[in-house]
C-alpha cells in the first residue's frame, strides 16, 4: 500500500493529522492469514490471547496496589485496555481507539485520586507494555500517515498528562520512554510491513514476466513454424504456376478462352508467390539468415540420429519404407522438427540415456514415438551439440495443433520419458508436372 504524497491539508494542520485515524484499513484479513501453514494462521490469536491472560491480572494488581483505585474499577480498566487486543489481530485501528481511551481514563482517575506514589507516570507498567504490543499489528496493517498520527497523538497525550501531574507526588516521568518505544516499534512494523509489500509486488512481477515469457516463447515458435510452413506452400504455388503456364504447350487443343484462363492462373499464383516473399520477410528475425535452406523432413532423420549419437545419446531409429512419398510436405516437416526437439530434450535432461525413434501407420494417421530410457548417472550435459530449433515442448504442441493431432508427454516408470504424437495426413500427396 502506498501512501499518496502529503500536500497541504485542507482545513488546517490538525484535521490533517486528525483524518488518518478516522479512516482505518479496508483490508480486515486477520495477521497471517495468507500463511501457507494452519499454525502460523492461528499465530497472532496465540500471542493476543497470552498476552491478554498475562497483562490483565498483572494490570488489576498494579492499579490496585500501586495507584490506590478500587478494586473493581480496576479491573474494568484493565480488561478495556487489554481485551481488545484480540481485535487488533483484523482491525487494529478501532483497537488502537478503545485501548488509548482506556489508558487515558486510567492515568485520569489516578491523577483524581490523589493518592501519591511513587510508581511512573504517566504510563502504568502494564498499560505501556499491553500499548507497545498493539502498536505492532497496527504497524503492520496501516498507512503511514496513519502511523505517524498515532505516534504524535500518543506523544501529545503522554505530554499533556505529565504536565497535569507535575507536584502530585508520581514517581518518574517515563513520557520519553513511552513515546520513544512507541516510535520505535512503529517504525519496525512499518518497515516490515513495506518489505512485505514490496516482495508481494516482486512475486507478482515475476509471475507476470514468466506468463510474458511464455506468451513470447509461444509467438516465436508459432512465427517460426509460419516460416517453415512458407516454404512447402511456396512449393504447391511454384507448381500451380508452372503447370497453368505450361498447359497450352503440353496440351493440345486448348481454346484461346482456357489459354486465357490458364494465363490468368499461372499469374495469379506469381503474385501469390510475391506477397509470400513479403510476408517472409516480416515473419524472418534478424538471425534467421540460415533458415533459408531447404526444410527437412523424415528423409534426414536417420543423419539426426547419427549426430545425435555422437552427442552422448544412442538412439534407435525405426521408419516404415512405405513412408518414404507417402507423407504431405507440412506432415514430413512437422515429423523431423518432433524428433529433432525430442532429442534435444534427451541430450539435455538425460545425457547418456538410450533412445528409440519409430514411425508407424495406422488407419490415415502416422504414430511418431520417442522414448528414452533413464540416464546412467548424474553427467555434464551435452546440449550444445544437439540443439533443437524451436522451444522444447511447446513447439511440439504447435505443430501437433497446426495438424489437428494429439500429443502425449511425460515421464515413464522407469525413469525415462516418452514423447508420442499421432499426426493425421488424410491430403494426398501433391505431385510435381
Amino acid at each position: 500500500m502506498t501512501d499518496q504524497p502529503a500536500g497541504p491539508a485542507r482545513g488546517g494542520l490538525l484535521p490533517g493529522l486528525l483524518a488518518p485515524l478516522a479512516r482505518p484499513s479496508t483490508d480486515h484479513t486477520p495477521l497471517l492469514a495468507h500463511a501457507g501453514s494452519r499454525w502460523l494462521r492461528w499465530l497472532p490469536y496465540v500471542l493476543a490471547l497470552s498476552a491478554l491472560s498475562s497483562l490483565l491480572p498483572s494490570g488489576i494488581n498494579v492499579l490496585t496496589h500501586d495507584y490506590g483505585l478500587n478494586t473493581g474499577l480496576a479491573a474494568a480498566l484493565a480488561v478495556a485496555q487489554t481485551a481488545p487486543l484480540l481485535l487488533a489481530v483484523s482491525r487494529p485501528l478501532p483497537a488502537w481507539w478503545m485501548i488509548g481511551a482506556a489508558d487515558l481514563l486510567t492515568s485520569l482517575l489516578v491523577l483524581a485520586t490523589g493518592r501519591d506514589t511513587s510508581s511512573p507516570w504517566p504510563w502504568p507498567a502494564t498499560s505501556l507494555v499491553g500499548y507497545l504490543l498493539l502498536m505492532l499489528p497496527l504497524a503492520l496493517r496501516e498507512r503511514r500517515r496513519t502511523l505517524l498520527s498515532v505516534w504524535l497523538a500518543t506523544g501529545a497525550a503522554s505530554l499533556a498528562l505529565s504536565l497535569l501531574g507535575l507536584g502530585g507526588g508520581s514517581g518518574s516521568d517515563n513520557t520519553v520512554l513511552a513515546v520513544a518505544l512507541t516510535g520505535a516499534v512503529l517504525v519496525l512494523g512499518g518497515a516490515l510491513r513495506e518489505r512485505a509489500e514490496a516482495q508481494r509486488l516482486l512475486t507478482e512481477q515475476e509471475h507476470i514476466s514468466e506468463a510474458e515469457r511464455e506468451r513470447r516463447t509461444l509467438l516465436e515458435e508459432r512465427a517460426r513454424i509460419a516460416r517453415e510452413l512458407h516454404d512447402v506452400v511456396a512449393h504447391h504455388m511454384s507448381v500451380i504456376a508452372v503447370q497453368a503456364a505450361s498447359a497450352p504447350y503440353r496440351i493440345t487443343g486448348v481454346p484461346p478462352e482456357a489459354a486465357e484462363e490458364f494465363t490468368a492462373i499461372a499469374g495469379t499464383a506469381r503474385d501469390s508467390l510475391s506477397e509470400m516473399r513479403r510476408l517472409l520477410g516480416v515473419l524472418r528475425s534478424e538471425d534467421s539468415g540460415a533458415e533459408k535452406a531447404p526444410q527437412p523432413g523424415i528423409g534426414q532423420l536417420a543423419q539426426l540420429v547419427e549426430t545425435v549419437g555422437r552427442a552422448g545419446v544412442p538412439a534407435g531409429l525405426a521408419v516404415p519404407p512405405e513412408l518414404a512419398d507417402a507423407l504431405p510436405q507440412a506432415v514430413d516437416l512437422s515429423v523431423y522438427r518432433i524428433v529433432q526437439e525430442a532429442l534435444a530434450n534427451v541430450v539435455r535432461h538425460a545425457p547418456g540415456a538410450e533412445a528409440w525413434v519409430s514411425l508407424a501407420l495406422d488407419d490415415g494417421a502416422l504414430l511418431v514415438t520417442v522414448v528414452n530410457g533413464a540416464p546412467p548417472g548424474r553427467t555434464e550435459s551435452l546440449e550444445a551439440a544437439a540443439e533443437g530449433t524451436g522451444h522444447g515442448l511447446v513447439g511440439m504442441r504447435e505443430r501437433v495443433r497446426l495438424l489437428d493431432g494429439k500429443l502425449d508427454t511425460g515421464p515413464l516408470p522407469d525413469g525415462g520419458f516418452k514423447v508420442a504424437a499421432v499426426l493425421p495426413f488424410d491430403t494426398p500427396r501433391e505431385t510435381t508436372a
